[in-house]
């Protein structure tokens, strides 16, 4: 972990010194406690990439759905088209592992003497259980999907510090008699330039933590760079993108991808909020 803070600091000259207001969740690895907002949708139609010499996978596209109930939950549900390349070249392709979780944000702290809004919101705490479990299909008999279920816990958490925003996730991916259990952990750090444009940068490590049989443990230790572009005026598509590749050395025995990304479009959807009277 020492070393990924090392990375992050000499990445984050890059953005300047006005970072602010740095957003997990699609089209990165790492999530935040943010959620959609009561009744509010935000579908994401992503095309992802994990390329690794031996072993690659693709989501042409994942489709990731969340729902906000109410201000501080948010319901999610994902399953991606999968398409995986072995050490064989040979490439197959079905329907990948559902995702099902429920974000909660049960904490957050505002600067004080001001109204509580996103806006100036400097600490946020949350949590974000999920499952993904097994489609009925052939997907894990043809190396397509996992074996599951496997579950996801997972703390998250969104901070302030001067100028610098930044995005937090450690969470412990349970696996199965077949996958080993997993923990992952990703820091994110961005700026959002004005309410089109948003850029980050994220480091995020996914690490074995126990060893299946014969099979050697393995890791994913990433650095990429992303962000968001607002595509309409009304607000409602954005266009999404991040890529990255390996912090260290790729071979075709281990899981480490040679490059990583993510082109997608988001929707968002929901009731038009109440504009405040004027005072007269």
């Amino acid at each position: 972990m020492r070393r990924l803070f090392q990375l992050l600091l000499l990445l984050l000259p890059a953005f300047g010194a006005a970072l602010a207001h740095a957003q997990g969740g699609p089209p990165f690895i790492t999530d935040d406690p943010g959620t959609p907002g009561n009744r509010h949708w935000e579908i994401n139609f992503g095309w992802i990439a994990d390329h690794n010499p031996g072993n690659a996978y693709y989501e042409t596209p994942d489709i990731d759905m969340n729902y906000g109930w109410g201000d501080r939950i948010q319901l999610k549900y994902e399953l991606p088209m999968a398409v995986a390349t072995d050490q064989n070249n040979t490439t197959r392709a079905g329907l990948g592992e559902s995702l099902l979780g429920v974000k909660w944000r049960p904490y957050e702290h505002h600067k004080a003497g001001e109204p509580k809004s996103d806006d100036n919101m400097d600490f946020s705490l949350g949590t974000y259980p999920q499952v993904s479990i097994n489609n009925p299909t052939s997907a894990v008999r043809r190396g397509i999907a996992e074996n599951g279920p496997q579950y996801y816990l997972p703390v998250e958490f969104t901070a302030q510090v001067g100028p610098i925003g930044f995005d937090g996730e450690v969470g412990r991916w349970i696996g199965n008699q077949n996958v080993p259990s997993r923990w992952g952990r990703g820091l994110i750090a961005g700026h959002e330039f004005n309410d089109r444009l948003e850029l980050y940068g994220e480091i995020y490590d996914l690490q074995d933590a126990n060893q299946i049989g014969s099979v050697p443990k393995q890791r994913e230790l990433t650095l990429d760079l992303g962000g968001r572009q607002m595509l309409d005026r009304a607000g409602h598509f954005r266009l999404l993108f991040m890529g990255g590749r390996a912090i260290q050395a790729v071979t075709r025995q281990n899981s480490e991808p040679s490059w990583i990304a993510y082109v997608g479009v988001q929707l968002l959807l929901g009731p038009k909020e109440k504009e405040a009277p004027d005072k007269k």
